[in-house]
């Protein structure tokens, strides 16, 4: 099984374009970009790390560039963190803003605006499924922005689709309390959970071995946007924990970008 060492020892593998959505040292993306004329469909890739500042984006590059490959774009975004100057509401700011900085780069990078699928692991699957449900927030809600970008699909790896249930099994130890500030009353804006339906479909995928995201707690979750209307499905993967759907060498990968070209198709 793949551990947390394993995972931060893969290859970095550099972007074609380093953007800016912001100005503070964490406000920036990477963009992969496929050959072609375009226009490319886009994954929106959001890393996890349990929103801690010590986690970054550099792992996950492997992916950028295998799905690069497949002709896919892929709009990997650094954001905010615990222990830096992320947490309630700045992470969610940034991963707004950072999803939103594709609506302006389309023209100029030949982008598919009509196939965008989020794809997020972990802390970064919250993120993910916070995007496509962000549209619910009403117009005085603390996290509202306007017209944000309509997403596809969202490809949701060990995701920590309840904050408040993750808070309540310590789910990253106390980090799902910390990301609302410790005021339970965030969770209305800020947890998917609480936001469903999110009108769109959603997949999760999940190591049946996962013992920092276990697969009861993301099948709970499936279980509850389901019974909301939404068009939702979970694959459960033997012989994979919490790493292995984001490490490229792996078979759990396999499925999740064969899930992700599905999606976008």
């Amino acid at each position: 099984m793949y551990t947390v060492e394993t995972y931060l020892a893969q290859p970095v593998v550099a972007a074609d374009r380093r953007i800016r959505y912001g100005e503070s040292a964490d406000q920036f993306a990477d963009l992969y970009l496929p050959a072609g004329a375009g226009p490319h469909p886009v994954v929106l890739l959001i890393h996890g790390g349990c929103w801690q500042q010590r986690y970054d984006l550099a792992p996950l590059g492997a992916l950028g560039a295998d799905l690069r490959a497949a002709g896919v774009a892929v709009w990997s975004i650094e954001y905010r963190r615990l222990g830096g100057a992320g947490g309630w509401p700045a992470t969610f700011h940034d991963a707004a803003a950072a999803a939103d900085r594709l609506a302006t780069l389309a023209e100029s990078y030949h982008l598919d605006l009509a196939r965008v699928a989020a794809v997020g692991h972990s802390a970064g699957g919250h993120l993910a499924l916070w995007l496509a449900a962000r549209h619910r927030l009403s117009s005085d809600a603390p996290l509202f922005t306007p017209d944000p970008l309509p997403l596809r699909a969202v490809v949701a790896l060990a995701a920590i689709g309840d904050l408040a249930a993750g808070a309540a099994e310590q789910l990253c130890g106390t980090a799902c309390r910390d990301l609302v500030a410790a005021d339970p009353r965030n969770y209305a804006w800020a947890s998917p959970a609480a936001l469903l339906p999110l009108g769109i479909p959603h997949h999760h995928i999940v190591g049946a071995e996962d013992a920092i995201v276990p697969a009861n707690y993301v099948k709970r979750f499936v279980a509850q946007a389901q019974a909301a209307g939404d068009p939702t499905t979970i694959t459960v993967v033997p012989n994979a924990a919490h790493f292995e759907p984001v490490a490229v060498a792996t078979a759990a990968w396999l499925h999740v970008r064969r899930t992700i070209l599905q999606m976008l198709a």
